[in-house]
């Protein structure tokens, strides 16, 4: 096969058994008697809801996704908002869902469908925070190049929804939480922020934090962390009838499309599905990597990487990773890339990412772009715009992070 084909076949692939219309159901119970409400967040959350209701029919309920990821549903009310940097039309829909489950008893049974990018449609602020102070301190976090780990510990501790309180929130209902991962290390208490897992953080430690990358917040938090917060802990009672449970994760998206690239006669390395760090470091390393391996082979990764703004482009960490890449490879023969966000978003552009190869200079260099510059600036989409060589599926309604494939012919 067409190496450029099969990487992105591969990309499919990995998209595809992520889905929550193929995934779902053998997470899902039999539907509970009495009253069963549906909530969620996430980007892949409106798909998720829509195979709730092909499993269970019609249900009650409300799920925020991202403008653009909604789907039909039969009963689950789906709102759009803005990711990601919130915006009031999902502080608005975050608190419709905290009174909703706040109306439930002992009785009642919460699903809770739960998907990266929950984060910023989740999104109410903790009192005396607004909404564009939350905005202010998210974009600055987003440019600082701090992980992803270290922005949802902050994130929880300005946030009424966060870190466990949704689910203290609909205490003493019964909850079942199902997720899909986009996380390094599938760590439940980050998906989203971890919205019905308790937070084991302290406010303290979101102010070293924002001080260790750079980031002066707004006057507002400051005085809201500097008080210490409101903290829903682990052992929390109101936590105590929560079940948490990760139905899909990255390392099952990177197997799948393992499994194509062994049956056209690749040997496989998976370097792992929580790498993070700095996308053009990254990218360097991985160079090195392909460049020393013997072909036909296949070197996946998976995880979250970060870009340092340095400039004022367009792009994202999997582009960058591909621009980084095409430099450090400098035209070798016979290698091909891949390296995509599996939502089908990198960064903040409708753009999952780009495919690189031997001709991606020369390429550059006729159509009169400068790859070193877009690098320097941060323009890896709009450098990959002019050779026609990025990847763009329009929402792919789930979101088990990044994917990077390099291709090594024999």
């Amino acid at each position: 096969m067409n190496p450029d084909l099969l990487l992105r076949a591969m990309f499919d692939r990995a998209v595809a058994v992520a889905d929550p219309m193929q995934s779902l159901a053998k997470a899902l119970p039999p539907k509970p008697k009495g009253r069963v409400l549906v909530i969620g967040a996430g980007k892949a959350s409106a798909r998720m809801a829509e195979a709730v209701e092909a499993a269970w029919g019609p249900c009650e309920g409300l799920v925020i996704t991202r403008y653009g990821y909604g789907r039909p549903c039969q009963g689950i009310e789906i709102v759009e908002a803005s990711h990601p940097v919130p915006d009031q039309a999902g502080v608005t829909a975050t608190r419709r869902m905290l009174d909703l489950v706040a109306g439930c008893g002992a009785d009642d049974f919460i699903l809770a469908l739960i998907s990266g990018g929950g984060s910023a449609l989740l999104c109410a602020p903790a009192a005396g925070i607004t909404l564009d102070e939350k905005q202010a301190l998210t974009g600055a976090l987003l440019a600082s190049g701090a992980p992803i780990g270290e922005i949802n510990g902050i994130r929880k501790e300005i946030s009424a929804v966060k870190g466990g309180r949704l689910a203290a929130a609909a205490y003493p209902a019964r909850m079942l939480a199902l997720m899909i991962s986009d996380v390094p290390g599938d760590d439940p208490g980050d998906i989203a922020s971890g919205p019905t897992v308790g937070h084991d953080g302290s406010a303290a430690r979101a102010l070293a934090a924002l001080d260790r990358w750079g980031v002066t917040p707004p006057p507002a938090i400051k005085a809201y962390l500097a008080a210490g917060g409101d903290p829903v802990r682990p052992d929390d009672p109101r936590l105590s009838r929560v079940e948490n449970v990760i139905y899909a994760a990255p390392a099952q998206s990177l197997e799948a499309a393992a499994a194509l690239a062994r049956a056209q006669g690749y040997a496989v390395d998976i370097l792992g599905d929580a790498i993070e760090g700095e996308a053009r470091d990254v990218a360097a390393h991985h160079a090195k990597l392909a460049l020393a391996a013997k072909g036909p082979r296949l070197i996946l990764s998976g995880g979250e990487l970060t870009v340092t703004r340095r400039g004022d482009g367009i792009g994202g960490p999997n582009a960058e990773y591909a621009l980084a890449l095409a430099l450090a490879l400098n035209g070798a023969a016979g290698i091909h890339a891949i390296a995509c966000d599996t939502d089908g978003v990198d960064g903040a552009a409708e753009v999952a990412g780009a495919v690189i190869g031997p001709d991606t200079l020369a390429l550059a260099n006729a159509a009169g772009v400068d790859p070193q510059a877009a690098l320097a600036r941060n323009d890896a989409h709009r450098f990959f715009a002019a050779i026609n060589r990025q990847v763009v599926p329009g929402p792919t309604l789930t979101n088990v992070n990044d994917f990077r494939a390099i291709l090594i012919e024999g």
